[in-house]
């Protein structure tokens, strides 16, 4: 919306800023950021009215933890998150394509965890409860698809491509969405591999369909596990999503993208403005979610943001960029995933308990210490991945 403000650089001189995409996505940050600030005490207050109890903390707190203070926290504050992120993208960003289904999956998610939480809150259940899980994952992987089908009908976007970090060649690659042939090729080299028919052509796409829907959900749920401390998955998420950002905007700009040997998707440099408006969202909500903590984002504000992240890196073709970038949700989920896959099978456990936050916090660690330690992984793992666009 600020964007046509452009045009009347004619009658002020610094109108002209709005035409750069850098300019609007570090405004998308801030307002997203004072947004959260702004409204975050009316909107907890207004959420404290229902009483909310929080669950996911019983029975694995220290003796010296206040359990009865966590409690009485507040969840859903992904409410903020969300109107923050869909207000700042509308005034910073100029609608397309791109961002439309961007603000479509953001939304559609955030409503799911909002009826998730309702469910728990409104009828008191255990943290279990809520929406079935099955049901959940099929509403999750619905919207995926819808969103991963939408973008590889989106002409720009690399949705059929597969790049592997550090190196410059996609290891799958379907140059046109309709006729073109599938390349399976190295990353060591530009030569395929091996050439599959047009005839195959729609299986291919109809596995990268399945395999980017399987992304965006998993990304979801990741974010979602991690969502268990204070100030946890807003943190991580900070640099997760500014790291995304950079590459959604190396990846607009044809010098920076044949520079660094990237695939062009012009209308990104949209999205990297959404990431911005992401990533000041967190910052503005780890204001009330720092320890200790006066509101929890709940599944209202997990599941639209890993979802968001995980279709950034499907628009781009870095979906295994995430294993990276997004190594503490990755970690996060994969903890949980071997915890009962190893409990079904030896009746054993791996880990004291799952995610793996928790296990750490029966060793020993206070929460400061699990939460910081977390942070400067995922920052580390964030410049890890920035990385890779220049070493090939």
């Amino acid at each position: 919306m600020l964007y046509y403000l452009e045009g009347l650089r004619s009658i002020f001189g610094p109108f002209r800023l709005f035409e750069y995409v850098t300019f609007r996505a570090g405004g998308a940050l801030f307002t997203a950021m004072f947004i959260v600030i702004l409204f975050g005490k009316p909107v907890i207050a207004l959420l404290k009215k229902f009483c909310v109890a929080n669950w996911r903390y019983e029975n694995l707190l220290n003796e010296q933890e206040d359990e009865n203070l966590k409690k009485k926290t507040p969840t859903m504050g992904g409410i903020l998150i969300v109107a923050a992120i869909l207000i700042s993208t509308l005034l910073w960003g100029v609608m397309n394509r791109m961002l439309i289904i961007f603000l479509c999956v953001l939304c559609s998610l955030g409503a799911l965890g909002f009826v998730d939480d309702l469910i728990k809150i409104r009828y008191k259940r255990d943290i279990k409860d809520g929406v079935p899980g099955k049901v959940k994952m099929i509403v999750q992987f619905f919207i995926s698809l819808s969103a991963a089908y939408l973008l590889y009908k989106t002409p720009e976007a690399v949705t059929m491509q597969l790049y592997i970090p550090f190196f410059k060649e996609p290891v799958i690659a379907l140059p046109d969405n309709d006729t073109a042939q599938v390349f399976l090729m190295t990353p060591f080299s530009k030569q395929p591999l091996i050439t599959l028919g047009i005839a195959w052509t729609s299986l291919f796409v109809g596995l990268m369909l399945l395999f980017n829907g399987f992304v965006v959900t998993g990304t979801s749920n990741a974010v979602n596990l991690t969502d268990g401390k204070d100030g946890l998955a807003a943190g991580c998420m900070i640099s997760c999503a500014l790291s995304f950002a950079v590459f959604a905007y190396m990846c607009s700009h044809a010098v920076f993208a044949k520079y660094l040997a990237i695939p062009l998707v012009p209308s990104a440099r949209e999205v990297s403005v959404f990431a911005c408006a992401v990533a000041g969202a967190c910052i503005g909500f780890l204001w009330y979610n720092c320890k200790p903590a006066s509101v929890f984002m709940g599944d209202t504000g997990s599941l639209p943001l890993g979802g968001v992240i995980g279709l950034i890196a499907v628009l781009i073709g870095q979906q295994l960029l995430l294993l990276i970038v997004g190594f503490v949700f990755v970690m996060e989920a994969v903890s949980v995933m071997l915890q009962v896959t190893s409990y079904k099978l030896r009746k054993k456990r791996i880990f004291l308990c799952a995610p793996i936050h928790h296990h750490f916090e029966m060793k020993g660690w206070v929460e400061t210490q699990i939460v910081t330690r977390f942070w400067i992984l995922a920052g580390l793992c964030a410049l890890l991945g920035l990385a890779t666009l220049k070493l090939h």
